[in-house]
């Protein structure tokens, strides 16, 4: 046990004399009883870039009408908790989560707006659904007797649950049928302690200019409208109704009801063919800025001679001399293996580009026979402009052949979110 100690205070000593080598002392701590050191490949989250997209949202909406931002998964990456106080002090009415245990933590980072869970849940998880007044949704027989059930046994007097009624208009998920919608809110509001306060449906391509997806659109929104005549027509009043989500906030405003939804616009990206130059181009100026930006440090400069492969597979061969910078990030937190071939990084303002297969944990970037490029020195992997990165996430989702959602909802809990 001596003999550990010691090398472990002898290691240390080392560590520190390194560190202060290089000037870097005051951002190295050293750490004790197994815990790990805080790590160069971190995540930073522009707060006024975020400030800056909730109210260019708001801009978009009519008097009257309410804003919900989903914070989902971890705020698409971004921290939720950031988001929803940012968003509750901007005024925002609602939060959308898809776990229980999302709108809990939001709860008890003292979140007191309204938190819609958009996902379901089994019965096990209602009682904290009601400890943490997250208001779920409910669509059939099945659910909303068994919700209600739940309810019986947890409220004891003459207290009233809210919940919204999921409609399905066309996205082929969750929801009733819009003809179905008046005997599932009668069903709801007939419980001893369940109260419908809304309706929601999702479209599944209001983000596309295609004739045929746009025609879609409207048709799921006039199955929608159908939906809510139905609940009115048995006497109830449908409460608060949403179906635009972030493309339709934008690009749909007659479908905004009382509520939309924002989902990626909130971290500042454009939903596919919703484009800034597209809503340009029909006279809508809506800035978004992106939030969030990867970045991580060189740890090894090596010389690679001609002929040298690079990384598993051998899918890279050097083609003359030159020099690779090894960086400490991978697949594990988030830089997707398939962004190679084609990821470039930032460093000292230029580009370089990925050499090989992105591996779990590092990646490997050419940098030249002739370039400035020191050991520690920062590496921009994307973000907005004023990261000091040349990519945005949507670029990396070009390059994976998905989407900017993905990429952003790819960083792992490895990777340190810090807020500036």
């Amino acid at each position: 046990m001596s003999i550990l100690l010691l090398t472990v205070v002898f290691y240390n000593n080392i560590l520190i004399k390194k560190c202060y080598k290089h000037k870097i002392t005051k951002n190295i701590k050293i750490y004790s009883e197994g815990k790990k050191m805080n790590r160069c490949s971190k995540a930073i989250i522009y707060s006024e870039n975020l400030r800056n997209n909730i109210k260019e949202i708001q801009k978009c909406l009519k008097p009257g009408t309410k804003l919900c931002i989903a914070v989902k998964a971890d705020s698409y990456g971004h921290n939720s908790v950031l988001t929803a106080k940012i968003a509750q002090e901007l005024g925002v009415e609602f939060l959308a989560v898809a776990t229980v245990e999302e709108g809990a933590e939001l709860r008890r980072a003292g979140i007191t707006c309204n938190i819609l869970l958009l996902s379901l849940c089994i019965p096990e998880e209602y009682n904290q659904i009601f400890e943490n007044n997250i208001t779920p949704l409910l669509f059939n027989k099945e659910n909303i007797e068994c919700f209600s059930q739940y309810a019986d046994n947890y409220f004891k007097g003459n207290e009233k649950f809210n919940v919204q009624l999921a409609v399905d208009t066309g996205m082929g998920r969750i929801g009733c049928y819009p003809e179905e919608a008046g005997e599932q809110a009668v069903l709801i509001n007939k419980s001893n302690h369940l109260v419908l306060s809304g309706m929601c449906t999702h479209f599944a391509v209001a983000d596309s200019l295609n004739k045929d997806c746009i025609e879609f659109t409207k048709n799921q929104y006039a199955n929608f409208v159908q939906a809510i005549e139905n609940v009115k027509k048995e006497g109830i009043d449908p409460g608060i109704c949403s179906c635009s989500n972030s493309a339709a906030i934008m690009n749909n405003d007659d479908m905004h009801i009382n509520m939309v939804r924002a989902g990626i616009i909130t971290y500042g990206y454009y939903p596919d063919e919703i484009t800034k130059e597209y809503l340009k181009s029909v006279n809508k100026n809506i800035n978004l800025k992106p939030v969030l930006a990867l970045e991580t440090q060189v740890v090894a400069i090596r010389h690679f001679p001609k002929g040298k492969s690079i990384s598993y597979g051998r899918t890279y061969t050097c083609t003359e001399d030159t020099d690779i910078a090894i960086l400490p990030i991978g697949y594990a937190d988030g830089l997707l293996r398939r962004f190679s071939p084609g990821l470039t990084v930032t460093i000292n303002g230029k580009q370089y580009p990925v050499r090989g297969r992105i591996c779990m944990d590092q990646c490997m970037v050419e940098l030249g026979k002739n370039h400035d490029v020191k050991l520690w020195d920062k590496v921009h992997i994307f973000g907005p402009e004023e990261s000091g990165a040349k990519n945005t996430a949507e670029e990396l989702a070009s390059l994976g052949k998905t989407i900017s959602y993905e990429v952003l909802t790819s960083l792992t809990k490895r990777i340190e979110r810090v807020i500036i």
